[in-house]
């Protein structure tokens, strides 16, 4: 089934619920890659403890992570879903990649500077060395492809930079990964400040919508969205909170910004406002009711986490077959 087919490989932290632009700008267009790629997609959950969690939170949420999956369109008889520490050659590649990093890079890396200002009494190794983790993620599935969004963009830079200077040393080991930036995708950014992007750990939740919000949650906090002074739906400088919904609206409806000015001509925001809040509602229904159906059944979800690490671990044994060899390690002999 898969024979031939390019690589695909993305992953999303179990930490806080997933929101409107993670559904719109990366998940729902996921689905797409799976006809024409071999396609992992991870719960990275050794990712998520470079800061504290709760550990039975941790777990619960990776369960739901993998069921949000699923429910967005991810189909598991079409995609590797598995959760990441299910498959110990990601810790396994990481040290080997670790040594093949310079300090110097690490510390350039932004999500690092800032991670560490708001953790400031956890500033951790797991916290500095997290690209080096990412990198693995990557080149032991030999992906291609990696769909990411702007804050993610320095970290598949130096995983390419790793793969290269791996490479460059013991030849060619690891594919050197694209990044996959759709044209098309969607940009969506807080209700609440429209020039930051929208985050799930946004401590305010009127400024986020997140997948799993009730009808009446959604259209409450578009609403509540901030706009600008005036009252005309149409692009323009200084009206990025109008901008923002307008894209909001033509990811779920498909129309383009023209077809949106022209429908609410003469129209207010308040108008709008609803129009937008009621359109991503009815789109998320779907998803809430398949989650909640996907989420009661605990043992079906374990059975995917099995199969899909089962499948994730024999594409990693592959690889790290081949990094062993080439650094030099010995085979373990057979305990008899």
């Amino acid at each position: 089934m898969f024979k031939d087919k390019k690589v695909v490989f993305s992953g999303v932290q179990p930490t806080g619920m997933l929101t409107l632009g993670n559904y719109l700008g990366a998940i729902k267009n996921f689905s797409s890659f799976s006809d024409e790629y071999r396609c992992y997609y991870c719960v990275v959950d050794m990712h998520a403890i470079t800061v504290r969690q709760n550990p039975a939170e941790l777990r619960r949420r990776t369960y739901d992570t993998l069921a949000l999956y699923i429910a967005c369109g991810l189909d598991p008889e079409k995609n590797v879903l598995f959760v990441q520490s299910h498959v110990p050659a990601h810790a396994e590649l990481a040290w080997v990649l670790d040594c093949y990093t310079m300090f110097g890079e690490l510390s350039r890396m932004t999500q690092f500077k800032d991670k560490s200002a708001k953790n400031a009494d956890n500033i951790n190794a797991g916290l500095f060395t997290y690209p080096t983790l990412m990198a693995a993620d990557i080149l032991l599935y030999q992906a291609e492809l990696v769909p990411v969004g702007d804050d993610q963009k320095q970290h598949l830079e130096l995983s390419r930079d790793i793969a290269n200077r791996f490479n460059g040393v013991y030849g060619e080991t690891f594919v050197v990964p694209e990044a996959y930036i759709p044209k098309t995708t969607a940009r969506i950014y807080s209700l609440a400040d429209p020039t930051k992007k929208m985050s799930k750990s946004d401590e305010n939740e009127n400024a986020v919508i997140r997948i799993l919000d009730e009808r009446d949650v959604i259209i409450r906090k578009f609403k509540r969205a901030v706009t600008d002074s005036g009252c005309e739906v149409r692009r323009g400088e200084g009206k990025e909170g109008i901008m923002n919904l307008m894209s909001i609206y033509g990811a779920v409806t498909g129309k383009s910004p023209d077809e949106i000015e022209s429908e609410f001509s003469g129209k207010g925001y308040g108008d709008f406002k609803l129009a937008v809040g009621e359109c991503v509602a009815d789109a998320l229904c779907g998803v809430r009711e398949e989650f909640a159906r996907l989420s009661a059944d605990k043992k079906y979800l374990e059975e995917v986490m099995a199969r899909g690490a089962e499948e994730a671990s024999r594409a990693a044994c592959r690889t790290m077959s081949k990094v062993r060899r080439k650094v030099g390690f010995t085979d373990r002999a057979d305990v008899r």
